[in-house]
């Protein structure tokens, strides 16, 4: 026995040696493909007077951007312009995922409600965008929907101040006025004061099982106490109008037809895809709970909201914190329709000055950056509707 347990020990010693030694020479191969990579890199780039290195980025852009968040000049620097990028890829990605979240959502009950027609609709729309590239439907929202929009001048009003055209979305511009910030530290406490009491209403139900109206009630109080605080700081928000000057409309916001084209393309292809997720995610929750619910008496909203939706999380979760991420991936192809996201601007510098590793290696770390804190921030969420669950 002894001599076994001797053999059996020599012999687990030296599979570890074996399994080290191999995984040291795998290593040992990577690095030197990273090696020659680099090597020939900087050889390439010698041969061509490119300077490597992120100096550039301090020299003047000479630029033009049409789209910007904040202040910009073309003599502004490449990293300037490029920070202009990254801020448009993050407007525009959360703008999507907000908004392919809301109509993912309705897609996928829609599928699986009992109205055959908006079954049939919903079905029909999920099967289309996702079996269509994103690129052929951004083309198509940019260069057949929009523009068959009317001429500034023959604008469609939607409302006061709100115009519709093939230039783009034209809506007002919200001014501060005097007395804004008083109104707004007053606003925020109006709604912690609604998240409190929304939070003792559950409390309350756990404690005595009396229902009160939590998220009516913290409603309640968020907007009276905000519509009075608005009166006496003396209404300290206003409005800028757009106005039709010239050949275009002057003043308000904006919403570019290249801005719009994305935004639209984004959604409607990944609410397409989250829009499967809750429909899968419904269809896992027994049935029989739905028939006890309704057994009670419990009406289809109800039920949809405090036992389908609930359960569906732990499936719909995952698979969509995925299609989070490829939104703000697919929000590079923003560079077809024009755009100027962190991507085409990129390009245009490598254009100018031939600096394609750096601007790569910026492109890479920023979306690895974003991708990671969507998935960390998912993964949280997941984490908490699975112990929930349990």
């Amino acid at each position: 026995m002894p001599m076994t347990k001797t053999r059996a020990k020599s012999g687990f010693a030296l599979s570890n040696i074996g399994s080290v030694a191999s995984q040291g020479v795998v290593l040992a191969i990577a690095l030197f493909f990273v090696y020659l990579l680099f090597t020939n890199t900087q050889e390439n780039l010698a041969l061509r007077g490119i300077e490597s290195g992120f100096a550039f980025l301090d020299k003047e852009a000479g630029l033009p951007i049409g789209d910007s968040l904040i202040a910009y000049t073309p003599m502004r620097s490449y990293g300037y312009a490029f920070l202009v990028g990254i801020l448009n890829t993050l407007f525009v990605s959360v703008l999507a995922i907000i908004l392919s979240t809301i109509l993912g959502v309705f897609v996928g009950i829609a599928r699986v409600s009992n109205n055959w027609l908006l079954a049939k609709v919903a079905a029909v729309y999920v099967e289309t965008l996702r079996n269509l590239p994103l690129l052929l439907t951004l083309f198509f929202v940019y260069s057949v929907v929009l523009a068959a929009l009317p001429h500034p001048r023959e604008a469609i009003e939607l409302l006061e101040g709100v115009y519709l055209s093939k230039r783009g979305f034209y809506l007002p511009r919200p001014l501060a006025e005097p007395g804004f910030w008083t109104f707004l530290i007053a606003a925020l406490i109006a709604f912690a004061l609604g998240l409190a009491f929304w939070r003792w209403a559950a409390l309350h139900k756990v404690r005595t099982g009396k229902t009160l109206p939590g998220f009516w009630g913290g409603l309640g109080i968020f907007i009276v106490l905000t519509g009075l605080a608005y009166l006496i700081t003396g209404r300290p928000v206003g409005s800028e109008l757009p106005v039709y000057a010239g050949f275009n409309f002057k003043g308000g916001l904006a919403m570019k037809p290249e801005f719009a084209s994305l935004l639209i393309g984004l959604v409607l292809y990944t609410a397409a895809y989250i829009g499967e997720n809750v429909r899968s995610g419904i269809q896992s929750v027994e049935a029989g709970q739905i028939e006890a619910a309704n057994a009670l008496g419990v009406s289809n909203t109800v039920v949809t909201r405090k036992v389908l939706l609930p359960q569906a999380l732990r499936v719909t979760i995952p698979a969509t914190t995925n299609d989070y991420a490829s939104l703000v991936k697919n929000s590079s192809l923003a560079v077809a329709i024009g755009y100027p996201d962190m991507v085409s601007i990129g390009g245009t510098i490598i254009g100018q000055n031939g600096q394609a590793v750096e601007i790569i290696a910026m492109w890479m770390a920023v979306y690895l950056t974003i991708n990671l804190i969507i998935s960390l921030g998912m993964n949280a969420l997941n984490a908490r509707v699975q112990h929930a669950e349990r």
